[in-house]
């Protein structure tokens, strides 16, 4: 009994240590993959490249030249943090001196040591700091920089995506950044509530462009995504109003249209928060109408009130919602704009407007230096 009791103790205890280890090893390989793990590995690596970079410098100056110390700097500016990163350029210092030492004064041959490449690792080093210390200061380390941009690329993507709408209806949803960049601070959030009965819309063109608008545009996607279908139609605007006055942004404000979509009558609303008007198609006049609400811009002044413009969407027409950087130019107004957008879209009336929102941008507003949205809802004829 005592043998068995032992034999299971040993037991117990291997199973537990292999536990903490595997406990740990999993803590570790997070903190690595969030830049909060050590980077003593990579230092070690570096610390032994410098001598053997100055070694090879030494023994055939001609195929690797003195300079080649910037490539373990280099690489430290993207793995090391800043104090660590100190520790290589001393390093990378000392092989400098090593080397000049051994060569000689620089005005006595080739190959020699020469203040213009001591200026050149200076400044690769230099660089490299500031990665470093920039790195440090934002909190995402140089490997996970770039997947946390594309995630957050996506995740605007998805958000921006319509729900699938019963037979009978079809909508089309394009958005083109500014600079031909990843990032827009024009966004759309939509929901079916009420059962599914309705479409909610909400289409916003948030102060700024590109990349200078893309931060607060992500954030309000997220903050209106949960809004929308929590709140009444008539409130939404009123609480997105407050959300921004809330941020305290020194450019906060943002012009927002908001559409309440009855899928079964075909009946709407559409509230404006300073944004341009809706253009709706008539399949009875082939004829474009302006439908706007009243309503100031988001994040100005509280107690805002927003007031719907209603109409109905019958068989055959479409409703067309967009954002300033597709009708508005430098050498036009806006009102030229418009009447270009919708001469444009009356070569889609027979196709049905399948896929004409991505080409209606390409064919009014390519090439300009703005965020653009255009959103398309047609009720088949």
């Amino acid at each position: 009994m005592t043998r068995g009791a032992g034999a299971e103790s040993l037991r117990a205890r291997m199973h537990k240590r292999l536990h903490r280890t595997r406990i740990g090893m999993r803590k570790a390989g997070v903190d690595y993959f969030r830049g909060d793990g050590s980077d003593w590995v990579a230092l070690a690596a570096l610390l032994v490249a410098v001598p053997a970079i100055a070694g090879g410098t030494l023994w055939h100056p001609e195929w690797i030249a003195p300079t080649a110390l910037v490539l373990p700097i280099i690489a430290g500016g993207l793995l090391l943090r800043p104090a660590n990163l100190l520790a290589l350029y001393a390093a990378s210092a000392a092989a400098l001196i090593v080397e000049a030492a051994l060569f000689g004064p620089y005005d006595q041959g080739r190959d020699r040591i020469t203040p213009g490449t001591v200026l050149v690792v200076a400044a690769v080093g230099l660089s490299g700091l500031l990665v470093a210390q920039f790195r440090s200061r934002v909190g995402v380390p140089w490997r996970r920089g770039g997947t946390m941009l594309f995630d957050l690329r996506e995740r605007i993507r998805v958000q921006s995506t319509l729900p699938k709408l019963p037979k009978g209806w079809h909508h089309e949803m394009a958005l083109r950044p500014a600079g031909g960049q990843s990032f827009s601070g024009d966004f759309v959030v939509a929901s079916r509530t009420q059962g599914g009965n309705i479409l909610e819309v909400v289409l916003t063109d948030v102060s700024g462009k590109g990349m200078d608008a893309a931060s607060r545009a992500l954030l309000l996607s997220g903050a209106f995504g949960g809004l929308l279908g929590s709140l009444p139609p008539h409130g939404f605007l009123t609480a997105a109003n407050g959300y921004l006055l809330r941020q305290d942004w020194d450019e906060g404000f943002a012009t927002s249209v908001h559409l309440v979509l009855d899928l079964e009558s075909g009946d709407y609303e559409l509230f404006s928060a300073g944004h341009l008007p809706g253009l709706q198609l008539s399949a009875g006049t082939g004829r474009w109408e302006e439908k706007t609400g009243e309503g100031p811009l988001l994040g100005v002044y509280d107690g805002a009130q927003f007031d719907p413009v209603k109409g109905t969407l019958r068989p055959g027409d479409v409703l067309m919602l967009f954002t300033d950087g597709l009708v508005e130019a430098a050498d036009r107004d806006i009102a030229e704009g418009m009447d270009r957008l919708t001469g444009e879209a009356e070569r889609y009336v027979h196709s049905g407007f399948a896929g004409a929102a991505w080409h209606l941008i390409e064919a009014v507003a390519k090439d300009v230096n703005d965020d653009r949205a255009l959103l398309l809802i047609t009720r088949d004829g």
